[in-house]
């Protein structure tokens, strides 16, 4: 079965989930205007590393922003994957939540590997384990961000069956060249899809990448840009 996918790569505004939110919205009608069965976001959209006041954001998986992207999903009959800061083993995690087109969650996965640079080991608890997930479309990983420098997470979901990896992410200009390369290697290594999706502007003085990323088995490039920060491919 065929899948289209939209990547939305937003200029979070650090800590204000509400104004995301909306820019959010946008990228999700966009979506549905184009014909796409799913849209990706890039890592913690809703407030960017506002990390200082995590506590203020996290809620469960099943409330606050996640449940208003659970609602969008189902009222635009869109598959919608994202992370956000939630509550999780008592604690807080970068989490990103699979919601399918009937507002269902049908994975969710909290960033196994911190990435020290941005302090989240400081404010946040790492994930426990890997997660797999069972879409129309075959397997499905999950990562985030940092996670794509390790190997080891793309082989272990190839092994298990997927067929394509997504990974929502805040990577930072300056490393440009890693971003690019990363997504390729693993493409081509485990011979499955890697669907990336960046976010651009700049935060606390760490500029943001203005390229949108998908990978085919052989490190094709799938996405192309579109209006604004918005790309659409399909495979």
């Amino acid at each position: 079965m065929k899948l289209t996918i939209s990547l939305g790569q937003m200029d979070v505004e650090l800590g204000n989930p509400a104004r995301n939110l909306e820019t959010a919205q946008a990228f999700v009608e966009e979506a549905e205007r184009r014909g796409s069965h799913l849209l990706v976001l890039p890592e913690l959209w809703s407030t960017g590393y506002d990390l200082e006041n995590a506590a203020d954001y996290a809620t469960s998986t099943a409330e606050g922003i996640f449940a208003q992207i659970g609602r969008l999903a189902t009222k635009h009959h869109l598959h919608i994957l994202g992370s956000c800061l939630a509550q999780h083993n008592g604690g807080i995690a970068n989490t990103l939540v699979w919601h399918g087109r009937q507002g269902e969650i049908m994975g969710e996965y909290s960033k196994l590997h911190l990435f020290r640079l941005m302090d989240e080991e400081k404010y946040l608890v790492a994930g426990q384990k890997p997660v797999l997930v069972e879409s129309e479309w075959g397997m499905a990983g999950l990562s985030i961000c940092y996670d794509l420098r390790f190997p080891e997470l793309f082989r272990r979901y190839a092994l298990a069956g997927a067929q394509m990896v997504f990974v929502p992410a805040e990577w930072p200009h300056p490393r440009l060249a890693h971003w690019q390369t990363l997504l390729r290697a693993r493409a081509i290594e485990n011979q499955l899809f890697v669907i990336a999706c960046n976010r651009v502007g700049s935060s606390k003085n760490t500029p943001f990448l203005v390229t949108l990323a998908s990978s085919a088995r052989g490190g094709r490039r799938l996405s192309r840009r579109g209006a604004g920060n918005f790309a659409h491919g399909r495979d």
